[in-house]
C-alpha cells in the first residue's frame, strides 16, 4: 500500500519565495504549519492508500489522459484563508481561473472515478496550500497581515505535464517522492 495523489509541482519563483516569506515572516508568533516551500503543487487528485496492484492502472489513465492535453500557463496571484474570519483553517495563493487546468482536473477525476476513486463532493478549487493554521492569537492582526498582501501577482509558470505522488507521513512534515511523470502535449 502506498499513499498516493496526482499534482502539478510548482516551482516557485523569486517573487513566490519573496510573498512566502513575508507572509511566514509577519505570522511568525502564530501558530501555523507552513508547508515546506519545495512541497508545493496543485492536488489533481488525493488517492490515499493504495494498493500496489492498482498503481499501474492509475499510471495508464494518467499517461492516457496527459496525452490529450497540451501544455498551459498559470497564472499564480493572491492570497486568501480558507475557513472562516473566527476560524481560518487554511492560507493559500491563487490560481487565475484556467479552462485548460480544469479540464486536465475534471477527466482526472472522472477517469479515476471509473478505477473506484470517487470524486470529493467538493468542487476542484485550483489554489496551492502554503499553511496549516493551528491557532491565530491576534485575529486583527492576522486579518491585516492577509489584506495587506491579499491582491499579489505571485508568478506565472508554465505547466508541461503532472506527477504522481507517494506521500510518507513524518513527524517533521510529508515527503513526496515522484513514482512518474506525465508528459503533456
Amino acid at each position: 500500500m502506498k499513499r498516493l495523489f496526482a499534482a502539478i509541482k510548482i516551482n516557485p519563483s523569486e517573487g513566490f519565495i519573496q510573498t512566502y516569506y513575508i507572509l511566514k515572516t509577519n505570522l511568525r508568533n502564530e501558530k501555523i504549519k507552513w508547508v515546506n516551500i519545495d512541497n508545493i503543487h496543485i492536488t489533481l487528485k488525493f488517492f490515499g492508500e493504495t494498493p500496489d496492484e492498482i498503481i499501474p492502472d492509475i499510471s495508464k489513465k494518467l499517461n492516457a489522459i496527459a496525452a490529450l492535453h497540451s501544455n498551459f500557463t498559470l497564472d499564480i496571484r493572491d492570497i486568501g484563508v480558507f475557513g472562516s474570519s473566527y476560524k481560518p483553517r487554511v492560507i493559500w495563493f491563487g490560481i487565475e481561473e484556467d479552462e485548460a487546468l480544469l479540464n486536465l482536473s475534471k477527466e482526472v477525476l472522472n477517469e479515476m472515478d471509473k478505477l473506484g476513486f470517487k470524486q470529493d463532493r467538493q468542487n476542484f478549487v485550483p489554489h496551492l496550500t502554503i499553511g496549516r493554521i493551528k491557532f491565530i492569537e491576534d485575529k486583527k492582526r492576522f486579518q491585516q497581515v492577509i489584506d495587506k498582501c491579499e491582491s499579489t501577482e505571485i508568478q506565472k509558470q508554465e505547466i508541461l505535464g503532472f506527477n504522481l505522488y507517494e506521500s510518507i507521513l513524518k513527524p517533521q512534515g510529508p515527503e513526496y517522492s515522484i513514482i512518474e511523470s506525465f508528459s503533456l502535449l
